[in-house]
């Protein structure tokens, strides 16, 4: 496995090393949790869980697994999909998992391109894209995971009324996240007052990165936009 992806939009597949105990969940937990895009999407999309769930979320590179997990075990009729390319994020996750006996969460390991593709039009009730990749130099601007076509996907498996919450803590992404979001039919900010957008959602629970943020003296902004 390359470390790096070229043209992807996240970075990094690989850090240290995993230990015995993370290398076996890969091996037998993640199976049994992996979204298999070979085959066709279940109708309804809920049928993925093996216990009954009213809705589904969408977390696009959940990191840590730090608000994916908390989520879940907050929401427990809300099935959870979570997106995560890197090996010892998804490792993290896969532990919080088998020690909280979560049920209500599947997974995917490479990109979200391809699970979007996959997904049913219609067939998400909210979606999070928390903290992502900021590719900060121009040239790599085109690798920022919100644009035109990635909108696009996210706006055909967004069932109408459906939220798309984006949160990040770098101002020249959240401006790119306005414009793109802004100029595209099917999206509509709903902010009324500025604490909807600096102040985090109710229940947030935090994550790594946001607390990285804010140890380097910057603050995350949080933004909800609804789909038409």
């Amino acid at each position: 496995m390359n470390d790096t992806y070229e043209g992807a939009f996240f970075g990094r597949r690989k850090g240290k090393a995993l230990r015995a105990a993370q290398a076996e969940r890969f091996e037998t937990l993640l199976p049994k949790l992996a979204v298999d895009l070979t085959r066709p999407a279940p109708q309804p999309l809920c049928a993925l869980f093996p216990v009954p769930v009213t809705d589904i979320t969408l977390e696009i590179g959940f990191g840590g697994g730090e608000h994916l997990i908390h989520r879940a075990s907050e929401v427990p009729d809300t099935g959870f999909i979570g997106v995560e390319p890197f090996v010892n994020g998804m490792a993290k996750a896969l532990a919080a998992i088998e020690e909280k006996g979560l049920e209500n969460i599947r997974l995917y390991n490479d990109d979200a391109i391809d699970l979007l593709d996959w997904l049913p039009e219609a067939s998400i009730d909210r979606a999070y894209l928390l903290y992502p990749d900021p590719w900060p130099k121009k040239r790599h601007w085109k690798r920022r995971f919100v644009g035109p076509d990635n909108l696009d996907r996210l706006a055909r498996v967004l069932k109408p009324g459906a939220q798309f919450r984006f949160a990040s803590d770098i101002d020249t992404y959240v401006d790119w996240t306005l414009r793109h979001l802004a100029a595209h039919p099917a999206f509509e900010w709903t902010a009324e007052r500025a604490s909807d957008w600096r102040e985090p959602w109710e229940g947030w629970p935090g994550t790594r990165y946001e607390a990285k943020a804010i140890r380097g003296g910057r603050r995350g902004y949080y933004l909800t936009f609804r789909r038409n």
